[in-house]
């Protein structure tokens, strides 16, 4: 290693560009400063030699750890090295800055390395220690080096430098010290700031010529230029951590300052858990020092992101002005002081259109202080909203903004081409979950789905029952309220059913170790916030260990207001039900909804034996970092993004008892899953740039225009049979029964244009609202715009009207009570049941093995079985289609058979679910083993069956290769040539062919049996 980093011993500069220093375990005074090196370098920088003695002494004083932990010291030299220090001359004089490293000229810099280098320890009875290397900066220690023979494992060099960092021992020589490695020739090198546990240690990850492991990892990391520019722009100070970046953040970082210097705006996608909010920090900081007029923006859409944002930024010593309103904001924006700003981007206004201008045209006329400087804006999870209205609006008060979205979850369809739309392309190489993995940046998942069965207990009674509570309806609207609430999710959503899951959970936490200890906990995903709700007042009346450690976090707020007009007399409807809820645990606790919430949190992070599960709808499932989440129960209909986020909350890295995040699925959600994994870990998202975003603006553009008009066109021609002059008269003769629909003939047919007025009505609204977004770009006028505008006001109007007018319209409000009524009494459920066995396989390679082609593998009895359930479900769903309109004859006459219908779907749903996912664990297993069924008995090794089915089933041929490999091949031969062209040789002894030889080599190379 010292020849490759110094060329040779002669103490010149070499290799990758160090000089050798010289063996100093028998030197006496080694120190992390040696002022014999770092004199004469700032004497040559032209620096006064008194003012040269009393910076020495400066940074003397603050690498002693006078009273300080080493975390503290080793910051106070770190901001001594990157940014100098001031001293004066003399009274009167100026002050000088001393810097004790040129960052700009790597070359203009004294590096030197060291070997053996003895330090005293602080204890006299504890040994001295001898780090193997030491990377010396102008005479500063800012690398040390602990490197181990190929036998032993590199875990040995991490414990020894971790060792070496306790008070005991050496720890005074590591407060200048910025980067530690450990390293072998077989597993290369791992690095890390001081006081990283062991499982933090990162691998360096870049392409590269170099095959031996070793030194390709010392030539991307220990040239000088990488080396002090990780040092200098790659190292932060969060909270109590020291933290020096990851490969994927390294790379996400420098692409970006590339976009930056062309002032090209774009995504960043990294995966959940890796980093994004310290990618974010890094080149802010770089941004403010390259460019003197630069600002940063710091943008999300979530209140915990935001004060996560502000959090991160603040705890690495970046203050932030974090806007706590829109006037705030504007205020900010409008302050040069202000170099970062964070804010929701809901604070840029929730108010209509024209309020909006109204707020740009203030700014323009200055009664708003305008935003001054260069403003970069971050748009965290740039997925959501900020590729809607309030993006614009941003770019409204921002216009020569450059805008980076940074995003863990690139879209699908349109949602992507919305994103990409506002941003730009990506920015450098995707970071996607596997490779996260396969990094241990996160861990894997595993997955298991759970199924509840459900019967309807009493239909004669569900019929009389809704009858009896019915009467008066016309059919379209007994009609309505079958289809409201005859749907699967009416039915999952039973009391007694979500009971069951609460048991589950109960149980769960007595029996999963992790939840047992108290060093893990849980979230639990409802379907809705009365679900949510629902699971709170269940699992809080439990009599459980639980029921004091589990709390409800979703976004709603108690607003008295909101009551207005529920109440109908005829009992509680969901939203008073959920004030109910939330008013009695505020008063309860004696606190509100904000504080309630942030107090769960923190338990949840820092206490996860006293807050258990947290029960959530959409919030906390996209930026929400807790290492302690380790169990995510599902009970939503989620998909794409949405779903892969969610499942992330427990993919991340907390202690040795914490192997994967543990998804459990009550709604049937694997082929989503497998969906979102797929997309996440291919490279489905990677074929756009500028040109590709340049057509898609405009096709949406023309898509929208000509959408306009087909549904303008609809609209006229129903109403044209309608007799002039097209009144109220006239429109309810044509569509409504004046006289009541009992005594209608055309009743029937008239129900039907009801229809389809409500239909095309809506469909209008929508086509007008996408051309109004952008309407020059759908070649749309202002005198146009407004007559398309009053045109949808009337259909909206007349369809309203119609609706009453008819007796179509379903006070939903006064129904509501009544029907949770029915579900909860008369749809029972039995205890849950585990159907599938996928828990010895990660959910990478559940996807990575099954791919697209799995259908075409099953077997013919699982085919028919498949088919023959596929095809009862579909005359379930058949009977539940509502052909554009709810009076239709083939629609349920009875309430009961409806729901019979539903529960039995549910039921045949969840038979064919478990055949496929029984599959494709077998599937699985088979890949992952590598190799088929029956061996002979001598062929006992997955390096002996891999070499086995490679030549042909040749027993005694294997056995003599498999000879050959042991006795030749030499500890490190990958990527030793001449280690490998010695196996080579001997192998051609017994193979013939170099064909034959190349498939051996590359087969035994991913075998640990070699």
């Amino acid at each position: 290693m010292i020849a490759q980093l110094c060329g040779d011993t002669s103490g010149t500069v070499g290799g990758l560009g160090w000089r050798y220093l010289g063996d100093w375990h028998k030197r006496t005074g080694n120190a992390n400063i040696e002022p014999g090196l770092l004199r004469p370098w700032l004497l040559s920088r032209g620096y006064d030699a008194d003012v040269v003695t009393k910076a020495i002494a400066e940074l003397q004083r603050a690498a002693r750890m006078d009273g300080l932990k080493l975390y503290e010291a080793n910051r106070a030299t770190y901001e001594m090295l990157r940014y100098g220090v001031q001293v004066t001359p003399g009274p009167g004089e100026a002050p000088v800055t001393v810097r004790f490293v040129d960052w700009d000229n790597v070359a203009a810099n004294d590096l030197g390395v060291a070997e053996e280098v003895a330090i005293t320890a602080k204890n006299p009875k504890a040994y001295n220690k001898r780090p193997d290397l030491v990377m010396y900066v102008n005479g500063i220690a800012m690398g040390v080096v602990e490197l181990k023979k190929s036998t032993i494992d590199l875990g040995t060099g991490i414990r020894q430098t971790l060792d070496n960092q306790r008070a005991e021992f050496v720890r005074h020589f590591f407060t200048t010290v910025q980067i530690t490695f450990a390293g072998n020739e077989v597993q290369g090198l791992r690095y890390a700031a001081i006081q990283t546990p062991q499982n933090y240690w990162l691998a360096w990850k870049e392409d590269s010529e170099i095959t031996a492991r070793l030194a390709r990892d010392v030539a991307h990391m220990l040239t000088p230029t990488r080396f002090l520019e990780v040092i200098n722009d790659f190292i932060l100070y969060d909270a109590g951590i020291k933290k020096i970046t990851r490969p994927n953040q390294y790379f996400a970082v420098k692409a970006a300052q590339d976009a930056v210097r062309a002032r090209q705006g774009g995504i960043i996608w990294q995966t959940q858990g890796s980093g994004k909010s310290l990618i974010m920090v890094m080149l802010a900081r770089w941004i403010r020092e390259a460019l003197p007029d630069a600002r940063i923006l710091v943008v999300t859409d979530r209140k915990e992101l935001d004060g996560q944002i502000e959090a991160v930024f603040g705890n690495t010593g970046d203050k932030v002005r974090r806007a706590r309103s829109g006037a705030d904001l504007l205020a900010a924006l409008a302050d040069p002081k202000e170099r970062v700003v964070s804010s929701l981007v809901h604070k840029f206004g929730r108010r209509e259109e024209d309020e909006m201008g109204a707020m740009i045209a203030e700014i323009q006329r200055g009664q708003i202080g305008a935003p001054v400087g260069e403003f970069f804006v971050f748009i965290d999870e740039a997925h959501r909203t900020q590729s809607g209205k309030l993006a614009r609006a941003m770019r409204m008060i921002l216009p020569n903004a450059v805008f980076i979205g940074f995003t863990g979850t690139p879209l699908l369809k349109t949602d992507k081409q919305t994103s990409l739309e506002t941003f730009g392309p990506y920015i450098g190489k995707p970071y996607r979950f596997n490779e996260a993995v396969e990094d241990q940046v996160v861990l894997d998942l595993r997955y298991e789905a759970r199924d509840i069965d459900q019967r309807v207990s009493s239909p004669k009674k569900i019929d009389e029952w809704f009858e009896a509570k019915t009467k008066g309806l016309t059919p379209v609207a007994k009609a309505t309220l079958k289809q409201r609430w005859g749907t699967l999710q009416r039915v999952l959503s039973s009391k007694d059913r979500l009971e069951q899951i609460a048991n589950d959970i109960i149980m769960d936490m007595e029996l999963k170790p992790r939840l047992k200890s108290g060093r893990g906990n849980a979230m639990l995903v409802a379907g809705s916030i009365p679900e949510a709700c629902r699971f709170f007042e269940i699992l809080r009346n439990s009599g459980s260990d639980l029921a004091g450690k589990c709390a409800i976090v979703t976004s709603y707020t108690r607003n008295a207001s909101e009551l207005t007009g529920e109440e109908s007399g005829m009992g509680e409807t969901d939203k008073q039900y959920v004030y109910r809820v939330y008013d009695r645990l505020m008063a309860d606790l004696g606190t509100d909804e904000e504080a309630y919430e942030v107090e769960a949190l923190r338990k949840f992070r820092k206490e996860p034996a006293q807050m258990k599960l947290l029960i959530v709808v959409s919030r906390l499932l996209t930026g929400f970092d807790a290492p302690t989440a380790t169990y995510i129960y599902i009970d939503k209909q989620m998909r794409d993004h949405g779903l892969f986020q969610a499942i992330c909350r427990v993919n991340r890295l907390d202690g040795e008892d914490k192997d994967f995040g543990y998804v459990v699925d009550y709604k049937d959600l694997f082929k989503n899953i497998e969906a979102a994994v797929d997309d996440y870990t291919s490279e489905a998202f990677d074929a756009f740039d500028a040109e590709d975003v340049e057509g898609l603006i405009s096709n949406r553009a023309e898509k929208a225009g000509v959408d306009l008009t087909t549904a303008r066109d609809a609209w006229f021609g129903l109403l044209d049979p309608v007799e002039q002059p097209k009144g109220d008269d006239q429109i309810f003769a044509y569509f409504s029964s004046p006289d009541g629909w009992e005594a209608d003939p055309d009743a029937e047919e008239k129900a039907r244009r009801r229809q389809a007025l409500y239909k095309l009505a809506g469909a209008y609204a929508r086509a007008f609202a996408s051309v109004a977004e952008d309407p020059a770009a759908s070649g749309v006028n202002d005198l146009q715009l407004a007559q398309y505008r009053g045109e949808v006001e009337n259909a909206l109007s007349i369809r309203d009207a119609v609706r009453l007018h008819s007796g179509d319209a379903v006070d939903m409000k006064q129904f509501e009570p009544a029907m949770r009524y029915l579900i909860d009494s008369y749809i029972k459920a039995d205890g849950s049941e585990v159907i599938s066995h996928l828990d010895d396989i990660s959910l990478i390679d559940l996807v990575a093995s099954k791919g697209a082609a799995v259908e075409d593998g099953l077997p013919g009895r699982l085919k028919g079985n498949r088919e023959n359930v596929a095809e009862a479900i579909e005359n379930n769903v058949r009977r539940l289609i509502i052909d554009e309109t709810p009076v239709n004859p083939k629609f349920y006459e009875r309430m009961s058979e409806l729901l019979t219908d539903l529960v039995q779907k549910r039921r045949d749903d969840a038979i064919a679910y478990a055949e496929y996912l029984e599959e494709i664990a077998e599937l699985v297993r088979s890949v992952k083993a590598g190799h088929g069924g029956e061996y002979p008995a001598s062929i006992s090794s997955p390096g002996k069956k891999a070499l086995y089915d490679n030549l042909d089933q040749d027993e005694a041929q294997t056995l003599i290769v498999d000879r050959v490999i042991r006795g030749t091949a030499q500890t490190g031969w990958r990527g030793n040539r001449m280690k490998e062209r010695m196996l080579r040789r001997k192998l051609e002894e017994v193979l013939e062919g170099e064909e034959a030889i190349d498939l051996v080599i590359e087969i035994i190379r991913s075998h640990d049996d070699y």
